[in-house]
């Protein structure tokens, strides 16, 4: 990656008023640091006559050098995703509520770029997962996860049967309400609510964490990062087994289905400020002591 970010891509949190004070500010402020700005092709539709160049996704990881998303976790997990083989590194302006991933607030927009744009900054690497199903000899349903990869009942009261396997290696069999493949960056999302363990970004590990499990003793397991996990649809009800992505993209499973879930080769670089520090994100976000 390059210190010098000539072209920025702007994104933001798709369909939400909110966020057009502050594009119109930020790019407002890049065109002030001779910056040449894209504005997403979804968050311009909010902001008539603002006289930026426009781009899909494609077009921005092509034409950028970093891209700031406007929004919360949520709007730069689909920017992760989106951009990820572009190998764009993104930053984040927080206007949703917790904010692990965007930690800059629009209040600090200015000072904080200031810095970056200087020079001033911190790279963090994180990792994404591909996930895919095999159905009767066919790959189905490719999709990646900055977070977590769940398969999952849907909406009926009754359990799910999964066989999981790492590595080729049986795990277990279990009936549950579902199983959650979570990143160091998801472990402190659906997992952590799970009872997942907190890790490290900086760990090449999955956790493996079981939502609701009929054997209490079945806790979650870590495994490495470049493992290459199996799950089985073993038992279920018609139409009650679905497998999501980050919780954004949802896709139906039927009995014999093999989810496999393993590490995207692109990892995806964060920008953070000088002053940003994981575990006062963990205290803040938490409310620890």
């Amino acid at each position: 990656m390059s210190n010098a970010f000539n072209t920025i891509g702007v994104i933001g949190k798709h369909e939400d008023p909110s966020i057009c004070d502050t594009i119109r500010a930020l790019a407002g402020y890049l065109q002030q640091r001779d910056i040449d700005v894209v504005l997403d092709e979804e968050a311009c539709k909010l902001i008539p006559d603002h006289g930026f160049k426009v781009a899909d996704r494609a077009g921005i990881g092509r034409q950028s050098d970093l891209a700031i998303v406007v929004g919360g976790d949520g709007t730069l997990l689909t920017a992760a995703r989106s951009l990820a083989e572009y190998d764009v590194p993104l930053l984040g302006i927080n206007l949703g509520r917790l904010g692990f991933l965007t930690d800059i607030s629009p209040a600090e927009m200015i000072e904080r770029l200031d810095e970056i744009l200087s020079g001033q900054y911190q790279t963090d690497e994180r990792f994404l997962l591909h996930s895919y199903i095999e159905r009767e000899g066919e790959s189905l349903n490719h999709g990646d996860a900055f977070n977590d990869v769940v398969v999952h009942k849907m909406n009926m009261a009754r359990m799910i049967e999964l066989t999981t396997y790492v590595d080729g290696k049986f795990v277990n069999a279990q009936r549950l309400d579902g199983l959650i493949v979570a990143t160091p960056t998801g472990s402190t999302a659906y997992a952590l609510s799970a009872g997942g363990p907190i890790i490290h970004p900086n760990l090449n590990a999955l956790a493996l964490v079981p939502v609701s499990p009929h054997t209490l003793s079945y806790r979650p397991l870590m495994v490495g990062g470049d493992s290459r996990i199996e799950i089985v649809i073993s038992n279920t009800s018609p139409n009650n087994a679905q497998v999501t992505c980050d919780g954004q993209t949802n896709y139906a499973l039927v009995v014999g289905d093999r989810i496999v879930v393993h590490k995207k080769p692109q990892p995806v670089h964060l920008i953070h400020p000088m002053n940003y520090d994981y575990y006062d994100i963990l205290r803040a976000k938490l409310h620890w002591g």
